[in-house]
């Protein structure tokens, strides 16, 4: 059971609790989750996140498949999800990562500023 963030913060369901993910949107929160932290931020967590914050230290023309390696190390914890496509588009000061998935026949969509 995940919760809903919205920039950092719980979201209230409008009942004094928060509002609870399910399904698609459930799954879609752990991979947002899953890509943005910092991989070996968490001590007792070190298989956790991703390393896409490394990705600004490599040669451009690397990044693209790097970016393909980081996602897929990032998700193998969610042995439902199958990764259908990663997309990086780079600009002068930042990137974006779209990432296409597939999850019990639904597709889902993930973006991440890199």
């Amino acid at each position: 059971m995940e919760r809903k963030l919205v920039n950092g913060d719980y979201v209230p369901d409008g009942s004094g609790g928060l509002t609870v993910l399910s399904g698609g949107e459930e799954v879609l929160a752990r991979v947002l989750y899953r890509l943005t932290a910092r991989r070996g931020a968490l001590p007792f967590l070190s298989e956790l996140g991703s390393r896409l914050y490394q990705l600004g230290r490599e040669k451009p023309s690397a990044r693209q498949a790097l970016a393909v390696q980081y996602v897929a190390e990032a998700l193998r914890e969610e042995p439902e999800l199958a990764v259908e496509s990663v997309e990086l588009v780079q600009t002068e000061e930042m990137g974006l990562l779209t990432v296409r998935l597939a999850w019990q026949g639904e597709e889902l969509t993930a973006q991440v500023a890199v």
